[in-house]
């Protein structure tokens, strides 16, 4: 078993059930993700999924963490980032059978995505039917202006920076 939770830092936590901290994510994609407001996994655990106040998704590859935890070779991998609502995303799930994630925002409305490569198919009352095959096809809602990005580099993740703000007045600064 395994906890996780969302920060306005845009930080994530995984807690272990007796309430040790096992490890923290910081997104290092190039888009700005913002304060967390949602997560969600698939059904084996495997896939974590986040979203933002700011609209996006990001998904991590957590399967092999999971395995073995002490391993410092089984990082969580950051897979995926795309921008699914122009404001915050509030919900959303993974449908496993159709390999698709539904998400809801404040904006009034619930999108369709592929699970694995953030492919808009479109949003819960539209005209046309959802065509969830079809992933070739690369369209956007009318609000979001930037395609999903695929994160390759398996470096390391960004790490809190160390500030110190001393109380001590000094005066040569």
């Amino acid at each position: 078993p395994l906890l996780a939770s969302a920060h306005e830092s845009s930080c994530i936590r995984l807690w272990s059930i007796q309430g040790n901290l096992m490890k923290e994510l910081l997104p290092f994609s190039e888009h700005p993700s913002g304060p967390l407001t949602a997560l969600c996994t698939d059904i084996f655990t495997k896939i974590l999924l986040a979203g933002s106040k700011e609209g996006y998704i990001i998904r991590w590859n957590i399967a092999s963490f999971l395995e073995d935890s002490q391993n410092r070779k089984n990082e969580i991998k950051e897979e995926l980032c795309w921008r699914a609502h122009a404001t915050e995303v509030i919900d959303f799930l993974i449908e496993e059978e159709k390999n698709v994630v539904v998400t809801a925002s404040t904006d009034g409305s619930v999108r369709l995505w592929h699970a694995r490569t953030g492919y808009y198919f479109g949003y819960f009352g539209q005209a046309r039917k959802f065509e969830l095959s079809d992933t070739s096809r690369l369209i956007l809602p009318s609000d979001v202006n930037g395609f999903p990005a695929i994160i390759k580099e398996e470096g390391k993740h960004m790490e809190k920076k160390k500030v110190k703000y001393p109380l001590i007045l000094d005066r040569d600064r």
